[in-house]
């Protein structure tokens, strides 16, 4: 199975459309060595720059933790600095111009364990001095699911946590933004939290952590008006934005990661857009953020295919709604200027 190789994705290929629409990449990842999960172990600046290079105007992109380059020393709630320290690299390179007119990793999510309560502040104070003019929050996993064959990185009811919600504000404080990971039942949990630290820029990933495979396989008439109604629920808490992106991880359910042929995108819209669509109806295309989320959402389809789905579904709305969801939100929410 060729599950994301750059030549099996190369058999699709088309030209981008509408290419002149301005792009803000709201979430990709950087790593090396990476050994665990995902075919690809490494994506660095050149496999992205291959990426956004494929005819679409990605002006810039935020970059999210994602458990790697830790330092290998000193106190562990400091060690996620590391990664902070090498994307700011990474950034740097990339605003020279040298691989493209992309601003790869305009902004910045870190890593802080929440956890820490009021004394989460020096561990921000160490992010912002690994990156002063690019960090602009952190992502702190709080996915928990009581069957054992999903990869729970959290413990029940965390979002409930005292600690976890002092530190919580001390993000709110600083005008930070809180990246948030759960899986779709707990979506009730992330509005109550949101609710109860409403200063805080709430950012939810991958449409709401819907899984459609493992125990919650074969089981869309539960599974569906459970998402739906997490979504609307949460849709109800101002202080929370939604990411566009992530159906392409296998665990959404769908089999694009095994075909012969890799999707297009006529057909890719058809089939995820009913999930993007849902989700702009509840936020609103003012808090809705294209997301590529990759390399993960690479084993399905390319970064060209991906883009070319999202204009075609989002084609009946109006321009200025479809520059907000593609560029302008995740430029103001991230504080990126050109």
């Amino acid at each position: 199975m060729p599950y994301g190789d750059n030549d099996w994705l190369a058999l699709t290929a088309e030209p981008a459309l509408e290419p002149g629409l301005p792009i803000c990449d709201a979430h990709h990842h950087f790593w090396d060595f990476r050994m665990d999960r995902v075919p690809y172990h490494r994506y660095l600046l050149d496999e992205l720059a291959a990426d956004v290079n494929s005819g679409h105007n990605v002006r810039s992109t935020v970059f999210l933790e994602a458990r790697s380059m830790y330092r290998p020393d000193g106190p562990e709630e400091l060690r996620p600095v590391g990664e902070v320290e090498f994307v700011q690299g990474i950034a740097a390179a990339s605003a020279t111009g040298l691989y493209g007119p992309t601003r790869a990793a305009a902004a910045i999510i870190g890593h802080a364990d929440l956890a820490l309560g009021d004394d989460v502040a020096h561990v921000l104070d160490a992010l912002q001095a690994a990156s002063p003019n690019r960090f602009r929050g952190i992502r702190y996993n709080a996915g928990w699911d009581p069957n054992p064959e999903l990869d729970s990185r959290s413990v029940e009811h965390k979002l409930a946590d005292p600690q976890l919600r002092a530190g919580a504000r001390v993000l709110a404080d600083r005008g930070l933004v809180y990246e948030n990971v759960v899986y779709f039942p707990q979506l009730a949990e992330l509005a109550e939290f949101a609710r109860a630290v409403p200063d805080l820029t709430i950012v939810s990933n991958h449409i709401g952590g819907l899984i459609r495979v493992g125990p919650y396989g074969n089981r869309d008439d539960e599974v569906m008006p459970a998402w739906r109604d997490g979504v609307a629920a949460l849709a109800q808490c101002p202080n929370v934005v939604m990411k566009l992106g992530g159906v392409g991880q296998p665990r959404y359910g769908f089999d694009w990661h095994t075909r012969t042929t890799p999707i297009g995108s006529e057909q890719l819209a058809q089939e995820m857009g009913p999930l993007i669509t849902y989700c702009i109806d509840q936020f609103g295309p003012d808090r809705c953020l294209f997301e590529s989320n990759f390399p993960p959402d690479k084993v399905s389809f390319s970064y060209n295919v991906m883009y070319n789905a999202f204009k075609r579904m989002t084609s009946g709305y109006s321009a200025s709604e479809r520059a907000s969801m593609f560029h302008d939100n995740s430029a103001r929410i991230y504080r990126i200027e050109y």
